[in-house]
This record gives structure tokens, sequence and C-alpha cells, in this order.
């Protein structure tokens, strides 16, 4: 990034850093490109001395000074030059010497390296005005995530690693949500990391685009590429926890500096170290490193990762809450939106904590989304049941609505539930093969008709079977199979009928647009339930037994329907074939419906309907 150096209030830039107000210390801190020459920055506490090594001298050290403030180390570097890598030598008052990344630095080396480098962020000029104008939160609009981890969404044989660039891959992912109805992609964690196998959730370079895929330049075309193609970007965030590497954060200085000094807190069930929320210094630097991927890159979103580890100490509420830490989470979300007033502000949590989506205003936490991990875990467990025992579980995907309206719910299958011997969705279902793909479209009829936003992992569109690796690519070559290629159309079809059918997602948070039809057929294992907005209305019936139903009535408000959808379809892989004349609706019949229908209309129709095992109904008045 190129700076006025002498436009900078250093004093007030300091004192905002060490009071956790800042949100832009990424234009103070670090590598700055000057007219001629180059500034470097860097915040180290109570050290013995700094210098900053690298191509320009030879890798031989240039002492830095603290003039400015006691822990505020700069030099400017006359030949020091865009593209030169760098590094800051430490020297600790016990006598010992690091090499470190720059906290700040704007790229790195690709790994096991870690030097720094030079970058001018001002070198890119964005093409996407017209897509951050009428950029959006999504809240009475469809928003249908994929979320992607880059390296092993498709590996490039071309090159040693097996990554593509930022750019070749954005040619390839815009493509494909593009045929599968997405309107957003969310990508795991992009800032730099040492170890693949951490997917980028134990960060060294929050400020770095990972290497492995390219130069900054490359990540801001990836962004600018999908957002010119219609194509929103999320990234994946962690706030919590940084990598142990001795070259990165921790103990910078010899001493704990980001962390807490308590072992008891500051190390983490995965082996990291906890963020000292409560430190300005380090409030400053999380913040800003936020602001800097939405602001810098043009990110739509921000998905924060693992925030009930923030919430309560290590993430136990036994251990109470972490007051601190909870704070730093208002202030954050508080300037984020201030200074980025329409991109979203993603929570992954899984505990009961309240007010996570209502504003700081209101004593919330001020994310606009939260992950319902609830409905996650009720629904896949379900699945993974036996028919003989699904009745006694009838009311595990019932209890989803009734908490729903307390928090602003993105449903989530994420990158969590196809790894580590979790089997992933499709693998989840019970019963043999032939059996798995009439559950797994059932259940994704019941994902995409549910209310709130949703996210899927890479794979779940084509049913694949095999858990996600990180070393290898999705098994696209199961397409040539006719099972998978039927339930990817399938797939296709329900994301087009979400993306299109208003009923879908406006007005999906108000309680008087959803009314369950059917919710006492415990024995029938089959759900019913409407979505309706203005005078668009939406019937979903859902049989997840092993039975066939004959008949089975469902009360309506209007005796006119026209089906969207059937699971069972042939084109499908079912035994139905495609047309209405099953379709059978009487006024004033007989019915069996529940108590908790909240629309306010008569229902006085009835809907006979024929029910194939394990399937899916979806209609909408004419």
């Amino acid at each position: 990034m190129n700076i006025d150096d002498g436009s900078v209030n250093c004093a007030m830039k300091i004192q905002k850093f060490l009071a956790g107000e800042e949100f832009h210390a990424y234009q103070f801190f670090g590598a700055h490109i000057l007219k001629k020459e180059v500034v470097f920055r860097l915040y180290a506490e109570s050290v013995e001395k700094v210098a900053v090594i690298g191509d320009f001298s030879d890798w031989n050290e240039v002492v830095m000074a603290n003039t400015e403030h006691e822990s505020v180390y700069s030099v400017v570097v006359p030949n020091a030059k865009k593209g030169m890598l760098y590094k800051y030598r430490v020297y600790a008052k016990d006598g010992s010497v690091v090499e470190h990344c720059d906290p700040f630095g704007f790229a790195m080396e690709l790994r096991p390296g870690f030097a720094s480098i030079i970058t001018d962020l001002q070198e890119y000029r964005f093409l996407d005005e017209t897509w951050l104008l009428k950029r959006e939160k999504n809240y009475n609009r469809p928003m249908n995530i994929y979320e992607v981890h880059l390296a092993s969404f498709q590996t490039n044989p071309q090159n040693e690693h097996g990554f593509f660039t930022y750019e070749e891959l954005a040619d390839r992912l815009i493509a494909h949500v593009k045929e599968h109805h997405f309107n957003y992609i969310e990508c795991m964690p992009l800032s730099e990391h040492p170890a693949d196998c951490s997917w980028g959730y134990q960060n060294t370079g929050f400020y770095a685009p990972t290497s492995r895929y390219g130069k900054p330049l490359s990540l801001m075309k990836f962004v600018d590429k999908c957002h010119q193609a219609g194509i929103g970007v999320i990234l994946d965030f962690v706030p919590v926890h940084f990598a142990i590497d001795e070259y990165g954060l921790a103990k910078f200085g010899g001493q704990p500096c980001f962390e807490y000094p308590y072992e008891d807190i500051s190390v983490s069930e995965w082996g990291t170290l906890n963020f000292n929320h409560t430190k300005g210094s380090v409030a400053s630097f999380i913040q800003s490193a936020a602001n800097y991927w939405l602001q810098i890159y043009h990110f739509d979103g921000i998905r924060m990762d693992a925030i009930s580890r923030a919430i309560y100490w290590q993430g136990d509420p036994r251990r109470g809450v972490n007051t601190g830490a909870v704070n730093f989470i208002k202030r954050m979300n508080k300037g984020l939106h201030k200074y980025n007033p329409n991109a979203m502000l993603i929570a992954e949590d899984s505990t009961d904590f309240l007010k996570v989506t209502a504003p700081v205003a209101y004593d919330g936490l001020g994310f606009d989304y939260k992950w319902d991990m609830g409905f996650m875990n009720d629904t896949l467990e379900f699945f993974k049941l036996p028919p003989v025992h699904r009745p006694a579980n009838y009311g595990k995907l019932i209890f989803s609505m009734q908490y729903f309206y307390q928090e602003l719910f993105l449903l989530a299958f994420s990158h969590d539930e196809v790894v580590h011997g979790k089997a992933t969705i499709i693998q989840k279902m019970w019963g043999d093969y032939d059996v798995k793909f009439p559950q797994a479209r059932a259940l994704y009829a019941y994902f995409f008709t549910h209310p709130g936003k949703k996210l899927n992992f890479m794979g779940n569109e084509i049913a694949q079977f095999r858990e996600w690796d990180e070393k290898r690519e999705q098994d696209w070559d199961i397409l040539s199979f006719p099972m998978h290629k039927s339930f990817q159309q399938y797939y296709k079809d329900l994301c087009f009928l979400y993306q299109t059918e208003k009923s879908l997602y406006d007005g999906e948070y108000n309680k008087d647009c959803f009314a369950w039809l059917e919710s006492s057929a415990r024995n029938y294992v089959t759900y019913a339930y409407s979505r309706q907005v203005d005078d668009e209305q939406i019937v979903v019936v859902l049989n997840f037994s092993d039975q066939f139903w004959s008949s089975f009535p469902i009360a309506v408000s209007t005796g006119k329907w026209k089906e969207l959808l059937n699971s069972d379809w042939e084109m499908y892989g079912g035994c139905t074939k495609k047309t209405d004349q099953n379709i059978r609706c009487s006024k004033n019949a007989e019915h069996r419906c529940t108590d908790s229908n909240r629309m306010d209309f008569n229902r006085m129709y009835t809907l006979f309907l024929d029910l194939a095992p394990f399937s899916a109904r979806i209609f909408k008045t004419k």
C-alpha cells in the first residue's frame, strides 16, 4: 500500500491502537511504499532491540528506532522496493533472538518459508462499483452459499503443489456456482498459514493472502471477477486463536504479547494460542484485520470462526462468560458495521448465548447471521436413524422452528460435517447405496425450504461419498454414475427453486410467513408446512418414512395447486412420472392438522397426496 508518510498523525494512530479503538492499523504498521523508499513499522513490547533484514540489505540488519513510542519501532529504507522479501529480527530482554514475519505483512513467501513481501495494495483497480452499490445484507433475499477449500476444489496437474491461481480458480468456481444456482462463495481461511492440514485456521499472517494460490493482486482479481459475474464472496476469518510457530505471533519479543499470560487460558483445544482480547493492541490488531479484508479486498462478508470460544472461557459454559472477549466482539462488530454498512458479519457459534444477532445498541453481539448448529445436528442425527426409530424421534425436526426466531439463523452443512470420520452428507443417510439417495433428496428439500439462509460445502451437490481430504480434489468423476448425475440435476433444480420462489426467502424471519400444516403425524414420519409472503404460498410435504402413503391428507387454504418439484420423479432417480394427475384436492374435507398454525387464513381444502418412501413434494398456489 502506498501512503503519504507525512500525513499520518503518528501519535493519534498509536494512541487509538493501544486503546483498542483502531480499525485501520494496517495503514500505519507494516511495510509501506513511499515515493522512493519504504517505511517499516512494528509493534513489539518490552524488547531489547528490533532490526529489519531483507533483500534490500543483503539480509544484514537495519536497526529500527522507537522514537514515536517505546513499543513502536520504525525505519525508512531508501533502496527497499516492491517485491523484496523481509523479516524482523527481534532481540528479547532474556537474550533470545527470533526472526519473525511481519504481523502486518501484506504478503508472504510460500511455506515453509516465512519472509514477508513488500507489497503495493493500491496497484489493482477494481471494476465492481455496480456490485458494491447494490450490495446488501440479504435479509429478504436468497442467499445460497457454496463453501470451498480452494486447494481441493480442483487440483492443477501442471503445478508441483497442485494449486491453481486465484484467478484460475475464479473462472472455474464462477462457472460451477452459476450452473448450480449458488449466489455466494465462502472461502475457507485465506490468511497465510504454515500447515496445509490446518485448512487455514491456524494463521501466522493475518493480513497476508496465502501465497499457495498467488499474490494479493491475484486475490483481488478473484473477488472482482466474482462480483462482475454477480457472485458475492465471503471470507472465513479466525479472530480467536493463532498458530504457535515461533516466527509468527507466539511469545512475540520473548513474552506473551498477543496471547494470555496464563497457560490454562492461553492454550486452546487445538494446541493454538488464544488471543488476549482485553488488550487494546490485540483488539486493534484483530479488528483491523477483519476490516482490511472487507475494505482492501472487497469481500462481501466475514464468517467468524469459533465464536463460542470467545463467548465462554475455552468455549466451556461451566467456566463462565469471558466478559472481556464478549465486549471486544461487540466493539469490533459495531466498528465493522460503521465502516462496512452493507457487508455481512456471520458467527459460527454452537452456544445458546442470547442476542448473538441483535444489534450492539440493544446489548447484542452485533452479528448479522448465526450458523444454526442445532438444526444441523438434529437433522443429520435423524437421518442416520433406521426408519423404525424415526417415529420416536419425530420431534427432532419440529424443534428447530421452536427457537428459530430467537436469532437470524443460517443453515449450514459445512466442511466440519464431512471429515474426521463423520462421513459425508450422503453417507450419513441410513441404509445401503440405493436407499441413501432418496433420503438425501428428501433431506435437501427440507433444507432448502426450511427458513434460514443456506450454506453447503463443496461435494454435497454431487452426493460425494468419500470424506473430504484437503490433499485431493473433489470426486468429479462420480458424475459418470447415473445416480450421482441425477442427484446433481435434482440439487440444481432445488437451488433454482430456492433462488426464484419468493416465498422461500422473503419474510423468512417473520413468524407470520411460516405455518405447520402437519406436525403430529408421528407414526407416518410425515411433515408439512407452508411458506407464504404477500399472495404467494408454497406447501412442502415430507415423508421421511420407508413406507408409501396413499391419499395422505394435508389441509390447505385453496384448491388450486401446481407441483413445483417431487424428489421421487424419475428424472431424479425416483419412480414417479412427472405428472399432475395424482394431485387431488377436496373442499371442506375432514383433515388432520395441528393447532400451531400462525397464518391468517382458513384451511378450507384438503390435498390428498401419494407420498413415496423418503420423498418430498413441493407445491405452489396457481
